[in-house]
């Protein structure tokens, strides 16, 4: 990667600045995990993933900052969503290659039941990887059941199946969501880093399954 002068970064920072008023706005009502703390976790493990990668910084900050402003779950649609982070970087961003490449990973980067289509460069891995991350771990577990708070979905429902309910169907457990995505995630990364990371978070997942299953059934032996 070439590197840019401070002229240039002095001009990057300023798109960062001007992009974090404009994603805490956008945010700032939201309850259900998609909020101002987990876009900054996001850009933070971001730019620690990318200085170990050998990633675009500037690229990974700023469409960790702007991925949650498109998702579909806070937009009456995924091209709502989209549509509006790109009217803000053609405002603020002169370079369009800057703008193809920020949309193309926010437009990847989601779940989706495992569908989307592969991360075609490094930095969009580091930022999906980054996203992935913070649904991992305790802070995983805190946000899986604060957006099913949100959405008036029940914590368990041991009697019931939801293995043939389509991804982004309501009304499914909140525990059922471990085994639909979470519990997935370790395997998806695409980062040897993040691979790292995600191992210990995943560790940690299972054992508070396991406390829970005992809790759950009441047993204290």
């Amino acid at each position: 990667m070439e590197k840019r002068t401070e002229q240039e970064e002095a001009v990057l920072a300023d798109i960062i600045q001007k992009a974090e008023p404009f994603v805490q706005q956008q945010l700032e009502h939201d309850h259900s995990g998609h909020d101002w703390w987990h876009i900054d976790r996001v850009r933070k493990l971001s730019l620690t993933i990318a200085a170990q990668e050998g990633a675009d910084s500037f690229i990974c900050e700023l469409a960790a900052l702007l991925h949650d402003v498109a998702d579909e779950k806070l937009n009456d649609s995924k091209q709502a969503g989209l549509d509006k982070v790109e009217q803000w970087l053609r405002l603020h961003v002169s370079d369009p290659d800057v703008i193809t490449h920020v949309m193309t990973i926010i437009a990847t980067m989601s779940y989706n039941g495992g569908q989307n289509p592969p991360m075609e460069t490094l930095e969009g891995q580091v930022v999906q990887d980054a996203d992935r991350l913070d649904a991992l771990g305790a802070i995983g577990i805190a946000r899986t059941f604060m957006y099913a708070g949100s959405k008036g979905t029940m914590m368990h429902h041991p009697d019931k199946d939801f293995s043939q309910h389509d991804y982004r169907a309501a009304g499914k457990s909140a525990i059922y969501h471990f085994y639909e995505k979470l519990l997935k995630l370790k395997d998806l990364m695409n980062t040897a880093y993040a691979k790292e990371l995600a191992a210990t978070r995943h560790q940690w997942m299972e054992m508070y399954l396991e406390q829970f299953y005992r809790e759950w059934n009441v047993d204290v032996k």
